[in-house]
């Protein structure tokens, strides 16, 4: 069928249709837009002729797959303004779906004199950017189904896609630390021992190298500086960066969705790469600056800033929110994820400053049928503000205080025993109110940003040294749960210690209600050497230590994630009331002696023990029996309600139970799991 002689501004960015390439990129400002192919050295320039609206397009022969290209846009050049045009710069497609190549630092990756930063730099950027690349949009998906798993079986497990195969013994050297090498069976094993269900990535969208990190021998290991809302990042591609990084990373998800695992991917929408006024530009701030990022009202020349990079995505915009939008849209139906967690997710709710639970970009993707069966975790906070439990129904949430919360308690600090209690019971404080189930809370006591729980429970403060900023970057107060020596020690009974507290916050994060997330390596016993911010650290200091797997904890981890997903006693759906309320799912929770709390014992700065007696109708009990306190605690036990009380899990490894049990001590800082088996 022959194309049309007329292009089409829909949809942005390259389409290949019989014959031709159809390219539309948006400009409200543009006074004209090039497309420049590049091949055997020449660059070949073909200027979007057509324009409907704010969309300029064109047809571009001879561009297909493989073919590498850029933008070259015309327009004003006026920063005080918010118009920063400069054709001599090369800018990436925003809508690209492969980027090859890395920027080489310089004057001519940025628009404006680096000496004079009103005055627009001629310096052509040539030879000094990234391609964007022409990908196939075929792929053998039969046989693939994703597994859909429901919140309530959900244990997400973050982890780095480098990181977490750079060195494993059993993946080949050729695929470790790439989409290739996390799809390989011996990684896939591990995480399907281990009983996660989901992986969640920090970010795989294609980011910049931070020239200020290379300066200093550090590379950006994070990723947190994303250029390429559609692209999967080439360095985590075994087979380059060439376009070939789309099918691997589909080929990932493919197999993970065959052994039953989701794929959620770590966004970051809420800004780019360009920085502020100072910053490069690369794409967007060269296409149409005030569309895609906030200005300071009545100073243009300038960048509102809530996420501490110099840049906000300009969410109040069509342009900005339509780029988002499509970019969510691209990776559910074409690379098939299953959910998304938003970096700063707080920015994207800042349309006109304050966050809005009735913002666009909410009711956006609460009407998209695309997006309706997608899994959407937000990261409830930004520089400027707080936002936890403030995100719509059918969202779930990195619950901070569920981590600090839990943190504390274990650290010995006075009168959190009732906030503690409202963790263990899916943080009802902070969602109830909103008819929002503990389904809504992301449970985590680490993350891939602060401390590993190795190192949560082996230092008292940071050791971030390596990063070059003399230690005062991350944060410096990290409650740790260490109360002996500073770092490794031969110390068994402080060894002992650390290995008892690693068991208490594991379990309260797995036999919490809510959807747990596990930081990827904390159930080998993974160390950062003290380091609570290794963003920069593409080195041994993040990347995974197979050889040095502390099977103890590993089996541990398992036995734990096992013993909630057979039990819903263990991960409830909804509140739970006290048992003579009749529903299904209920708790009850009482002191260490039986008796039922009074208002005047959460509020005892010496309250330190807390029962909680976890049930489902038809399915087995459990007694989840706490002590924070820096003593043994005699338990007095309630009466079975199936068999007798058996011993199913402890932090102590001495502890027994000889049943009938009616009491039980339970030693410093500890955790008992008791279980009365329904039959």
């Amino acid at each position: 069928m022959a194309h049309s002689a007329t292009s089409r501004p829909y949809p942005l960015g390259v389409t290949l249709v019989e014959g031709v390439a159809n390219v539309a990129i948006y400009s409200e400002t543009a006074s004209a837009i090039e497309l420049c192919v590049f091949r055997d050295g020449t660059e070949m320039r073909t200027a979007l002729s057509e324009r409907t609206g704010h969309v300029f397009h064109g047809h571009v022969p001879d561009l297909g797959v493989g073919s590498r290209y850029a933008l070259r846009v015309q327009g004003e050049w006026a920063p005080e303004r918010g118009l920063r045009h400069n054709s001599y710069k090369l800018l990436l497609d925003p809508h690209a779906t492969a980027i090859e190549g890395e920027y080489t630092w310089g004057q001519a990756v940025f628009g404006h004199d680096m000496n004079e930063p009103e005055k627009m730099d001629e310096t052509d950027a040539a030879g000094s950017t990234p391609l964007c690349v022409v990908t196939d949009t075929t792929f053998d998906w039969e046989g693939e189904e994703a597994p859909r798993t429901p919140l309530s079986s959900m244990v997400i497990y973050e982890t780095h896609v480098k990181g977490f195969t750079q060195t494993h013994p059993e993946i080949p050297e050729d695929i470790r630390g790439t989409y290739a090498g996390l799809a390989h069976p011996s990684a896939i094993k591990h995480l399907t021992d281990l009983g996660v269900t989901a992986v969640e990535l920090i970010p795989i969208q294609q980011f910049v190298q931070d020239s200020h990190l290379e300066e200093k021998g550090l590379r950006n290991y994070w990723g947190y500086n994303t250029i390429g809302f559609f692209a999967p990042h080439g360095a985590y591609s075994s087979t380059g960066d060439g376009g070939g990084q789309v099918v691997e990373f589909k080929n990932m998800v493919k197999a993970l969705h065959a052994a039953g695992l989701e794929v959620i991917l770590d966004v970051v929408y809420n800004h780019t790469a360009e920085g502020n006024h100072l910053g490069p530009t690369l794409s967007f701030k060269g296409i149409d600056n005030a569309a895609y990022y906030r200005l300071v009202e009545g100073d243009e020349g300038s960048y509102f800033d809530t996420t501490g990079t110099g840049n906000s995505v300009n969410v109040g915009h069509p342009a900005a929110l339509g780029l988002i939008m499509d970019s969510l849209r691209y990776w559910v139906t074409e690379m098939h994820v299953d959910g998304f967690r938003f970096d700063l997710a707080t920015t994207l709710t800042r349309q006109d400053g304050a966050a809005e639970i009735h913002s666009a970009f909410l009711t956006l993707i609460a009407q998209d049928p695309v997006l309706a069966p997608v899994k959407m975790i937000a990261e409830p906070w930004d520089t400027a503000g707080y936002q936890v439990g403030g995100f719509p129904a059918g969202w779930s949430e990195w619950n901070g205080k569920f981590r600090d919360d839990v943190r504390d308690y274990w650290n010995g600090t006075d009168s959190v025993l009732g906030t503690l209690a409202q963790r263990i019971l899916g943080s009802p404080d902070v969602y109830e109110a909103s008819r929002r189930s503990p389904l809504s809370s992301v449970n985590f006591v680490t993350a891939h940003d602060g401390f590993t729980l190795h190192d949560l429970t082996s230092y008292n403060s940071k050791h971030n040294a390596a990063n070059g900023e003399d230690n005062n970057d991350g944060e410096s107060d990290n409650k740790s749960s260490n109360n002996g020596a500073e770092g490794p020690t031969d110390d068994e009974a402080v060894n002992e210690r650390r290995d008892r507290q690693r068991r208490n916050l594991l379990a309260s994060l797995l036999l919490s209600a809510g959807v747990p997330m596990l930081l990827g390596g904390d159930e080998l016993g993974r160390t950062q050497g003290g380091n609570n911010n290794a963003y920069a650290q593409d080195n041994n200091i993040s990347w995974y230590d197979w050889e040095s797997t502390d099977q103890k904890l590993l089996d541990f981890t398992t036995r734990l994630i096992a013993l909630r997903a057979s039990n819903p006693a263990l991960r409830p759906e909804w509140f739970r009331q006290a048992p003579e309320s009749g529903e299904k799912d209920t708790v009850e929770i009482t002191r260490s002696d039986a008796a039922r709390f009074s208002d005047g014992d959460w509020d005892n700065p010496d309250a330190r023990s807390v029962v909680f007696v976890l049930a489902y109708t038809g399915a087995d009990t459990f007694a989840l029996l706490l002590n924070a306190a820096e003593n043994g605690v005699e338990f007095t036990i309630p009466t079975a309600p199936g068999t007798v009380w058996e011993l199913a899990c402890s932090s102590d490894p001495e502890q027994h139970v000889a049943p009938p049990v009616t009491t039980l001590i339970v030693r410093d800082c500890s955790f008992t799991l008791l279980r009365s088996r329904a039959t």
